[in-house]
């Protein structure tokens, strides 16, 4: 039943597979064994995508509420004292997975052999619920839903940088509107297009720039900066180690970029399951009060004092 859910909600035998960490030879074999023993066909197969018969979406819903009660029943039982196990699916913007979250996660993971994480790395802002994520970490694009909790984990500021051969070659930006002038490498998804916003002492500017390189991926663009392509609007947490090091510049230090946050999403119905609470905690243990990337990030970024941030613990 888990495994039916699964491909309904992927519409995929591959896409299941790679999520319950199973070959697709055995997720068709169990979706076959299922079908026999109702004696009624729940999924049409093409070579494109898996659909739902009438009989399958009438049979998803209760399926899909048995599977989440089992699930619970488990987790009763088999995550009682310090003892965590079972799938953990987790999904994180990709370049903070790969900086950050990876080693996070195995670290975590060590003293719970019987726990299985599956980390998901997609910049697109997908919804947890109907991917079926534990846990999805965020930066920024909080979406407004009552069934989603909502926990913040660090600040998540922005920098722009670029390598000292582009500033050789181009010349250091002196004011926000000078960047009209130079290549500026964008990341799509953030919320306001290519309306880079600055702000100093009160003072307020917005520069719409002519992006010359555009990509949905945070660590595209920065290695597209350490190569000298242009200036990158980036983070701190992906960024703080070329800052340190040289190898990317900061551009108009003075200025202040947007603050966003990284946040922690897990379903709001019931309480979390212990796995998920504890890998928040251990989140915001690793991260708070000041994360390891802004704790030195480069004599030439200026962060700005951040207000104290009032949350639930998970």
């Amino acid at each position: 039943m888990e495994i039916f859910v699964e491909v309904a909600r992927q519409r995929s035998f591959s896409g299941a597979a790679r999520r319950l960490g199973l070959s697709r030879a055995m997720v068709s074999k169990h979706i076959l064994q299922l079908e026999e023993k109702l004696n009624v066909r729940l999924l049409h197969r093409s070579t494109r995508e898996v659909s739902l018969t009438d009989a399958g979406q009438a049979y998803l819903a209760p399926c899909d509420a048995a599977v989440r009660g089992a699930q619970e029943a488990a987790r009763i039982v088999m995550q009682t004292g310090d003892t965590l196990a079972g799938p953990l699916r987790i999904q994180a913007p990709s370049s903070f997975g790969v900086a950050w979250l990876a080693d996070a996660l195995a670290r975590f993971s060590q003293p719970h052999p019987q726990l299985r994480p599956l980390l998901h790395v997609d910049d697109a802002l997908l919804d947890p619920i109907a991917h079926g994520f534990d846990l999805t970490i965020r930066v920024g694009g909080i979406p407004d839903s009552r069934a989603l909790a909502i926990r913040p984990l660090a600040p998540c500021r922005a920098v722009l940088c670029a390598s000292p051969g582009y500033l050789r070659s181009h010349g250091k930006p002196a004011a926000p509107e000078d960047l009209r002038n130079h290549r500026c490498l964008h990341f799509s998804h953030l919320t306001d297009g290519t309306a880079w916003h600055f702000e100093r002492a009160g003072e307020r500017r917005t520069v719409h720039v002519d992006a010359s390189f555009t990509s949905n991926n945070g660590l595209v663009l920065h290695h597209a900066a350490l190569q000298g392509t242009g200036i990158v609007y980036s983070t701190t947490f992906l960024a703080w180690r070329e800052l340190q090091a040289g190898t990317l510049v900061a551009v108009l230090p003075e200025w202040q970029l947007p603050l966003n946050y990284l946040s922690a999403l897990y379903p709001a119905s019931g309480r979390p399951s212990p796995k998920v609470r504890k890998l928040i905690d251990f989140l915001v243990a690793e991260y708070q009060p000041v994360p390891p990337w802004d704790a030195a990030p480069g004599p030439a970024v200026h962060l700005p004092a951040l207000q104290t941030v009032h949350a639930p613990s998970a």
